[in-house]
């Protein structure tokens, strides 16, 4: 065992204990109320870094809550790599379904029980704490890195996605870190090497101008619910194919080295669909279900809404009518691109009677990685010493926005390393962290600073596709 990792043995204990001090704050950034407890986790997250010997530490303030950086001297010849996490927390609510109070921290069947737990506090401090362990058993670090830490990851990243735009040269690294996902599996740990990306809409359908007595003016005059279930039922076929005109246009296809890796993945579909509660699973014709859960492109139906929702019967023909859906896009695809095809498949269903205001609410594109890369390679050896087995690569079905902000405003690589497992109840009541993969995080945090020092990234060599 190597003098570092003894350390980090030695010290687990007090590994622990600075994580329950993080989880007790109620850093809740969506809620106004807990303002003071999002700048005191801020106060504390620099507080930490600051006992890092040759650390430079700032909070810096935004038009919402602080943003903590710290950097380390450059080393020569060496890459610079960017650490990002936050420090904020979803609400609690609803906390009657919580076992233990959300901001007391408690300890069962060898996981930690707490709002933040796994999202994003625990994952995040494995990579401060390692950084302060190679600080104090080396007295320097292989390679320069650079902490950033916001606190409002769970409202949206404005003002942080503001300063990455403006602060490019300040924060220019070879590639950025994050852990704020999961495991494949408990005991598979997994770098996730692309994510998809979104674009996100409300339809309203306009009718008569009030709701109006279907027995007597059915039949007359146009329904805005009908027109609705038809515009929604043209969005995707029998077949799970998605009909906006152009949508796959663009589509990057799986390789066929990246169909073997999902096949030969130990993932049981019996085992899903009962952990689901479904009795048959469906998408799109001529793909596996991870393939179409993390790299083929999907429409959902999010929420719908239109006349009568009491209790008993109503007949009524409703005035209004409306629902929100949303497309995941995966690498190539051009949410602008998706918004005009809509429009394209739509206005042609429009009935008389009925106008159609739809709502574009946001767009990300997909994002994917070189599984080739140097800094891949790293990151797997230092995960395998960490966890005692080599990570599998992944892709993740859900959008992280700053990592496509990352890769497109600091033109480098991104290492999604996750530590969390799927069943961390996360943004819901009874939040958890695995306290073994916590500390196997730590360890391969540390190891992951010496692997990318040797790697030989730069600038150069890195970039999203």
């Amino acid at each position: 065992m190597s003098q570092l990792d003894s350390h980090l043995e030695e010290n687990a204990s007090r590994h622990e204990e600075r994580l329950m001090e993080l989880l007790r704050i109620a850093s809740v950034s969506a809620d106004s109320a807990h303002a003071g407890d999002v700048q005191r986790a801020a106060d504390w997250v620099a507080a930490l870094l600051s006992e890092g010997t040759q650390l430079q530490v700032e909070t810096i303030p935004t038009a919402g809550h602080p943003l903590v950086y710290a950097e380390s001297p450059a080393v020569e010849g060496k890459p610079v790599v960017l650490i990002y996490g936050h420090y904020d927390v979803q609400p609690p609510d609803p906390l009657d379904e919580w076992l233990t109070p959300p901001f007391e921290p408690t300890v069962r069947n060898g996981a930690v029980y707490a709002r933040g737990a796994t999202d994003d506090k625990g994952q995040m401090l494995t990579h401060l704490l390692s950084t302060l362990a190679v600080l104090e058993v080396e007295g320097e670090l292989p390679l320069q890195l650079k902490i950033l830490i916001e606190g409002e990851e769970e409202v949206g990243s404005e003002n942080l996605e503001k300063y990455v735009a403006e602060n490019q040269d300040k924060l220019a690294c070879d590639c950025v870190v994050i852990s704020d996902s999961s495991q494949f599996a408990p005991g598979v740990p997994a770098v996730t090497y692309g994510l998809r990306g979104i674009a996100y809409y409300e339809v309203r359908l306009q009718g008569p101008k009030q709701d109006l007595h279907s027995g007597t003016f059915g039949g007359g005059v146009t329904n805005p619910a009908n027109t609705l279930a038809k515009l929604l039922a043209a969005l995707v076929d029998g077949e799970g194919r998605i009909q906006v005109p152009g949508f796959y246009d663009d589509v990057a296809e799986l390789t066929e080295r990246e169909r073997e890796e999902f096949a030969g993945l130990p993932f049981d579909e019996a085992k899903f669909k009962k952990q689901l509660g479904v009795d048959g699973l469906t998408g799109e014709a001529g793909y596996s279900t991870l393939e179409r859960r993390w790299a083929r492109p999907t429409c959902d139906i999010n929420g719908l809404w239109s006349g009568y929702q009491g209790e008993g019967a109503k007949t009524v023909l409703p005035a209004k009518a409306g629902a929100k859906f949303s497309f995941r896009l995966v690498p190539d695809q051009d949410p602008a691109k998706v918004t005009a095809g809509l429009r394209q498949l739509f206005e042609p269903l429009l009935p008389p009677g009925i106008e159609m205001e739809l709502i574009d609410f946001h767009g990300a594109p997909g994002v994917v990685f070189p599984l080739e890369s140097p800094a891949m390679e790293a990151a797997a050896t230092a995960i395998e010493h960490g966890f005692g087995s080599r990570p599998v690569f992944i892709r993740e079905g859900g959008s992280i926005p700053i990592v496509n902000r990352f890769a497109k405003e600091l033109n480098c690589e991104v290492l999604l390393l996750g530590w969390g497992l799927d069943d961390d109840n996360t943004h819901s009541p009874n939040e958890k962290f695995n306290l073994g993969d916590f500390h196997r995080g730590i360890r391969s945090s540390a190891a992951l600073w010496q692997q990318l020092s040797e790697c030989g990234i730069r600038s150069a060599e890195c970039g999203a596709t």
